[in-house]
């Protein structure tokens, strides 16, 4: 049976939803804005009573120059933990992008997603973030935290230009939120995971061996980024559309300074934004959750409108069910460099991954996909009990899925 949901976001406006048959449809003019879909579809009846969390602005923050892109406060969304899980921590950074010139970082500013100001007051916790046993089997009840994103540079960034009143204060957000996170208790956390989806994704992979330093040396810490793995790949017409707009978010947010010196050492800077040159230094157990067919990625990265000015991708992009079988070997080709940029990420036994052969974006926070009857799986595993596998140790976890369209299970977007 066809279910039909009708969702409010503030910048796309109403989208008509559909779910049938492990596809997801959008009606929506900015199909780019994938990263507005945070909240998932599922058929538990507990969806349809979701845990709603309230704002908290960082009141400190102010002082250590840790604003959003308008000066506004940054803050977060709790839940506190209890029972067996009251001493335990899960951060959870807010994807959404990134805006890489002054025009775009201006309009940002008057969003949610560049000022307090325009952030919802209470925002649902679903997936990962739920406080249901049997919709989040082993995070319900840790203290989770939402960390929201209003800097667009991966909370990296540490500049200014005050010619258009903008503040890149990403890092210093990143900072003040983690001190006062620590006042509330998780000093004292016997065990954290830091998580984070798209945008959030990346900035997990950034800022993942600085967690873990920031706890005692016997909490057990762990990292999980969800469609964060983005690919340094040239587009459709052989340009660098992803490599031109992190170039731009970190020359203008100034980004240098906080990305990993073990890659500056010998990357240049644009490059030690790309995860790929970074996951296989990290210290810090690292899991990555990624569609193989990342659809952020293939609209905005392999696809975008700017390197198909004929519009033959145009139907491809938006529906992957009309792509030509030479544009499906074309995406072939960009799972095959997927896996060989986790190809030695993979050797090492403390890390973990999902790689499903799905054209999704973001499959943790969506309950959905998580975990529900019918979530996607590798090896009937689905990605809720693989993270909880790996974290817990309960077993060593490297689910590759088989090349599309081999994946039934599959929850894909399609747009139109």
């Amino acid at each position: 049976m066809m279910k039909i949901f009708l969702l409010g976001f503030v910048v796309s406006g109403l989208i008509l939803v559909t779910e049938t048959n492990g596809y997801i449809e959008f009606n929506v003019t900015e199909f780019d804005r994938i990263e507005e879909l945070e909240y998932g579809f599922s058929k538990s009846s507990s969806s349809f009573n979701p845990l709603m969390v309230g704002l908290t602005l960082i009141r400190g923050a102010g002082a250590k120059g840790a604003v959003c892109l308008d000066g506004t406060l940054p803050g977060y969304h709790l839940h506190r933990g209890h029972g067996s899980g009251a001493n335990s921590w899960l951060i959870q950074l807010e994807g959404g992008g990134w805006c890489d010139n002054i025009r775009n970082c201006v309009y940002r500013k008057k969003s949610r997603r560049g000022s307090s100001n325009y952030m919802e007051k209470q925002i649902q916790f679903t997936g990962i973030l739920s406080n249901k046993a049997q919709d989040n089997p082993d995070f319900f009840n840790w203290n989770r935290v939402k960390l929201r994103y209003c800097d667009g540079g991966s909370f990296s960034g540490d500049s200014e230009d005050k010619a258009a009143g903008l503040q890149f204060r990403g890092e210093k957000i990143w900072r003040a939120a983690m001190d006062d996170l620590k006042t509330k208790g998780m000093q004292n956390a016997k065990q954290a995971l830091l998580s984070g989806c798209s945008a959030g994704g990346l900035a997990v992979i950034l800022r993942c061996d600085e967690f873990s330093n920031l706890l005692s040396r016997t909490t057990k810490v762990k990292c999980l980024s969800d469609a964060g793995l983005f690919l340094d790949t040239p587009d459709v017409s052989g340009g660098h559309t992803i490599r031109n707009l992190y170039n731009g978010v970190v020359q203008l947010q100034g980004v240098r300074n906080n990305l990993p010196q073990m890659c500056t050492n010998n990357l240049n800077p644009t490059s030690c934004f790309f995860p790929q040159n970074l996951i296989s230094g990290m210290k810090t157990p690292l899991f990555i959750v990624n569609a193989a067919y990342d659809i952020w990625q293939v609209q905005s990265s392999i696809a975008p409108p700017s390197a198909d000015p004929s519009g033959y991708w145009h139907e491809c992009r938006l529906n992957h069910g009309k792509c030509t079988p030479a544009q499906i070997l074309f995406l072939q080709g960009f799972r095959d460099q997927m896996l060989r940029a986790v190809e030695e990420f993979s050797n090492a036994r403390k890390n973990g991954l999902f790689i499903n052969s799905c054209f999704a974006h973001c499959q943790t926070e969506k309950q959905d996909t998580w975990f529900a009857d019918d979530s996607p799986v590798i090896n009937k595993k689905a990605v809720a009990v693989a993270v909880g596998d790996w974290y817990f140790e309960r077993a060593e976890v490297k689910l590759i899925d088989c090349p599309y369209p081999c994946d039934r299970s599959c929850h894909n977007l399609v747009f139109r």
